[in-house]
Order: structure tokens, then C-alpha cells, then sequence
């Protein structure tokens, strides 16, 4: 057996018994489920992360990942399963590497690598030999070969003989319970047949799904294309919004009826705008990508138009929801709830409710905010309130906003005590009382 089978052997081994030793670089919303998914799985795992405070909070088992239980952390921490560090020479006695930092965007909305080029820097000081590392963060089409291959190969190794190299996107979706790391397939493109080969064994251990494709690169697109899929369809319904506006026709009623169709439709829903990790940044990867070769993602480029506006939008219809009682959004006291970006998470990265409150300050509103998830809140150096949800906080407002409809809202209480309510959501369309509402 020559040198190269022998260490894919040995992984694969390895893997098989449970012996291969799992570093994870980068423990947030997605590196630390995929630790605890390891773990549970009987692999020591350990995670690597710049942030001090996470790494103490991991160690003691405390979590900070909503999806994540204080009791399951607890458990695979005291049986020596997991652990963190800030220090990458831990990664030198390891058997496999998945890379799980932030991509964000610049503000010329241009992609900032720069974690994942910091990492590939680090991993490759403490690479070795044998190796399998995955990167697992959004990108565009070609980083892995173009950015992560030629830092581990700057000392001679040649992959797929030395080292494996591979791309699996992550899919977490926080707050789901339907579909988890467990549950969700996982895409996994291979730089060469060996590196998938070890690349679908490791995951295969957590996953119930593996799914192959051809290369890092197709991988890295179909993340792309599951986002950029999502973003321009949920832009097309918010102008179809913004067409219903302009028609007098209900946009819900509009949806509703159309998704009856048992085939050629699914249903999107419109809303103030896009927030989260990936929807609003992810697809610009890729017209980043394409810019560079020439080509403009028309698609993409309007779909942001379109869902970049809709806080403009949300802000117009509060102002003329106000105008019908004789009011001015200057002086008037609105109440918004829910600021994170999606229903029953704590999350506010990129979310529109930060864009429609600024937007409402800078024309005079005195504004609060209630949401249970997200207990403190600065926006642009300015605290926000967050009070209580009650009748009395209810009837004082001149207007409420519906931004975010978490389950735990009681929305009968909203509609029986508030004068005026703009609901961004349709999360009211069930109920009757005293307020009036207007939707978009």
C-alpha cells in the first residue's frame, strides 16, 4: 500500500472507530452545534475560537447558541468530549478540521474572507499530514481551491495524498426543530475523490444524508443558489406587495389563493425586508463573483433593490396609517414589536426592525421596542427601550408595529387594547378588536 492510501486508510479508520479527533474552528451559531453533533456522536471534539469569552462560557458548559442546551454542553464537556481553546497548536493533534467562521460583506457589499484566510493561515502552521479539513463557511464558487489549496500546500503536500480537502456549506437554520445537523442532508464536494471519499465518512458519522457533488466549487454554488433562491423569490413578492399597495388589493388574500395551485407555485411571503446570517448577504457573494468575470447578476442585483426598500416602504405606510387620525409620525409614540430577524429567535443581524426604527427616529417618532428574545438592544450608539407588552403600554401608543410575530406575542391582547396597528407579518389576520390595523 503506498504512502498516500495508507493515511486515507488510516483516517477512514479512524473515522469508522471513532477514534478521529475533531477540531472545529470558529464556535458560534454553526461551529457549535457541528462540535456537539460530533461529540454526541462519540468523537473527541475540540473547539477553536478568538473569542475568549466563548470559549470560557463553552468550558463550563454554559451555551450561547440558542439551539444548544446548557444541559447537553454540560454533559459532553464533563465527559471529556468537548472543550475550546483560543490556541491553534491544539489543532496539531487532531484528525480533521471543519472551518466554521463569519463571511460577512463590506460596505461596498464586496466579500470579506478575511476569517477564512485567517484560519487557513493558522491551520496550516498545525496542518500535518493525514489531515481532513472542510471549509464549511458561505463563500463564493472557487475559494477553496483558490484561497484555502495553496496555504496548505505552500510546504510541498499534495492533496489528496498528504492532506484532504473539502467544501460542505452549513444548512443550520436557528430555531428549527424539524431539521438540525442530524436531519438535514449535507452537500459535500471533494477536492479530489479521495478527499470526498474521507469527507462524506465524517460526515456521514452525524448526517443521515451525505449528498456528493462534483467539487468544492459546485458545493459552494449550491449554497449560493438554496439563498439566492430564496432572496429574489421573497423579492418578487415583496413587489408584488408593493403592487397590491398600489392596486388596493390585499397581498395576503393575493398569496393565499394562489398557493391552492397543487403544482407550478410556492408560496412566498412578503415582509419589512431580509435579516439573518445569509438571505441579504450571501447572494452577493456570488454577484461579486460574477462582477469579477465580466457578467452583472441581474436577478440578484433587483431582487435587493426591492427587499433593501421595503423599511422605506413599512415606514411610509405607518406615516399614512397615522396621517388617517390626523397625525404626523414627528411626536408620535410607536411601539415595535419584535426587532430580531426572524420569529422565536434572538437574533438581530441584519434585521430590517433596526432599519425601521432608525428610519422612524430620523423623522421625530419617541420609539420602544418588546421583544422577550432580545432583552437589550443599541442601535447606531442609541439604547432602545424594551418595556413591557401591556394593555396600559398598548392604548398609550399612537401606533404598533408588527415587525416580528413571535409565538409568544398575545395577539388578542394587541388587538383589543391598541389604537392602530401596521402589521408587517398577516400575523393578526385571525383576529378582530378594537385597533385598526393596516397591513402591507
Amino acid at each position: 500500500m503506498n504512502s498516500s492510501a495508507s493515511l486515507k486508510q488510516q483516517l477512514l479508520e479512524k473515522i469508522e472507530t471513532r477514534q478521529a479527533r475533531i477540531g472545529i474552528v470558529g464556535m458560534g451559531y454553526v461551529g457549535l452545534p457541528l462540535a456537539v453533533a460530533f461529540a454526541q456522536a462519540g468523537f473527541e471534539v475540540v473547539g477553536v475560537d478568538v473569542d475568549q469569552e466563548k470559549v470560557e462560557a463553552l468550558n463550563c458548559g454554559a451555551s450561547y447558541v440558542e439551539d444548544v442546551g446548557d444541559d447537553v454542553l454540560q454533559e459532553l464537556v464533563r465527559t471529556g468530549l468537548l472543550r475550546g481553546s483560543t490556541d491553534y497548536a491544539v489543532l496539531s493533534a487532531v484528525d480533521a478540521i471543519s472551518i466554521c467562521v463569519p463571511t460577512p460583506l463590506r460596505k461596498s457589499k464586496d466579500p470579506d474572507i478575511s476569517y477564512i484566510i485567517d484560519a487557513a493561515d493558522c491551520i496550516s502552521r498545525y496542518a500535518g499530514r493525514g489531515k481532513l479539513i472542510v471549509l464549511e463557511s458561505t463563500t463564493y464558487p472557487g475559494t477553496t481551491e483558490e484561497v484555502i489549496l495553496p496555504r496548505l500546500t505552500s510546504n510541498g503536500d499534495v492533496v489528496g495524498e498528504n492532506f484532504f480537502l473539502a467544501f460542505s456549506p452549513e444548512r443550520i437554520d436557528p430555531g428549527r426543530t424539524d431539521y438540525t445537523v442530524y436531519t438535514t442532508p449535507k452537500v459535500i464536494g471533494g477536492m479530489t475523490p479521495a478527499c470526498l471519499e474521507t469527507a462524506l465518512a465524517l460526515y456521514g458519522a452525524i448526517v443521515r444524508q451525505p449528498v456528493p457533488v462534483s467539487s468544492p466549487a459546485a458545493a459552494e454554488m449550491v449554497k449560493l443558489l438554496e439563498n439566492t433562491f430564496r432572496a429574489v423569490n421573497i423579492g418578487l413578492v415583496n413587489e408584488v406587495a408593493l403592487m397590491c399597495d398600489r392596486l388596493g388589493l390585499n397581498v395576503w388574500e393575493i398569496v393565499e389563493a394562489a398557493a391552492t395551485k397543487p403544482y407550478g407555485f410556492m408560496p412566498f411571503y412578503p415582509g419589512p425586508g431580509l435579516g439573518g446570517h445569509c438571505i441579504p448577504v450571501d447572494p452577493h457573494y456570488l454577484s461579486w463573483k460574477l462582477r469579477t468575470l465580466n457578467y452583472t447578476a441581474r436577478f440578484i442585483e433587483l431582487a435587493d433593490d426591492v427587499n433593501r426598500h421595503m423599511p422605506d416602504f413599512v415606514v411610509s405606510k405607518i406615516a399614512e396609517a397615522l396621517n388617517d387620525d390626523r397625525k404626523a409620525i414627528n411626536g408620535s409614540n410607536i411601539l415595535v414589536l419584535g426587532v430580531a430577524y426572524k420569529p422565536n429567535v434572538g437574533d438581530i443581524r441584519e434585521s430590517p426592525a433596526l432599519d425601521i426604527i432608525l428610519l422612524l427616529r430620523d423623522r421625530g417618532a419617541d420609539v420602544s421596542y418588546h421583544d422577550p428574545l432580545v432583552p437589550d438592544l443599541t442601535h447606531e450608539g442609541i439604547p432602545l427601550q424594551n418595556v413591557s407588552l401591556t394593555e396600559e403600554r398598548l392604548a398609550r401608543a399612537d401606533c404598533v408595529v408588527v415587525v416580528t410575530h413571535h409565538e409568544t406575542f398575545d395577539w388578542r391582547v394587541v388587538v383589543d387594547h391598541a389604537r392602530l396597528v401596521v402589521d408587517t407579518r398577516n400575523a393578526l389576520k385571525n383576529y378582530q378588536g378594537a385597533a385598526r390595523i393596516e397591513r402591507i
